[in-house]
């Protein structure tokens, strides 16, 4: 809770985000690592390097940035990854609920010391469950700020409910 009320805070003082509140499916990419596509990606006229992760399905409330979604509904076969107050949902590798666990860190130049995005993306809905998990392929910039969409440097504090470790944790940078 404590975070999701810092989420509120920082979404209420940047101006690229319109901040709102989406009902139905959604992934939530927050405890996934991500890998590196090959590709790039440009969000507001800025080029970034895109990653994938792959993120659990849930229904229920969730928060958009709605700048960047501009309506809740996804089109057919696609959900949008956003973000929620879940305390507990499926997680990688074995896609079994575990609690969500905060990670604050400092930002670096590694993949395990990096961060990606992937806050009001849209994703692909995966065919077969595993686990018993609705699993979803998600796509997003790397190294780029939720709030300005801005690049990320490095030494900057980051947070994530992914392991350490992982690369390219999904989360965010401290404004």
């Amino acid at each position: 809770m404590k975070f999701l009320i810092g989420l509120l805070l920082i979404c209420g003082t940047a101006n690229a985000v319109q901040l709102g509140v989406c009902k139905g499916d959604f992934a939530l990419c927050a405890a996934s690592p991500t890998t590196l596509t090959g590709k790039t990606m440009t969000v507001n006229g800025k080029t970034f390097r895109q990653g994938m992760a792959v993120c659990p399905i849930l229904t229920g409330d969730s928060f958009a940035d709605m700048s960047m979604i501009k309506s809740c509904t996804a089109p057919a076969g696609k959900v949008w990854s956003l973000f929620s107050a879940q305390s507990s949902y499926p997680q990688a590798p074995s896609w079994a609920v575990a609690p969500a666990v905060f990670r604050q860190f400092t930002i670096g130049k590694t993949a395990e010391t990096g961060m990606s995005n992937m806050w009001s993306y849209l994703c692909d809905v995966q065919a077969q469950p595993v686990n018993g998990a609705k699993l979803a392929t998600c796509y997003g910039p790397v190294m780029e700020s939720p709030w300005t969409h801005n690049h990320v440097k490095p030494g900057q504090i980051g947070f994530s409910q992914s392991p350490a470790g992982a690369t390219y944790g999904v989360g965010g940078n401290a404004p």
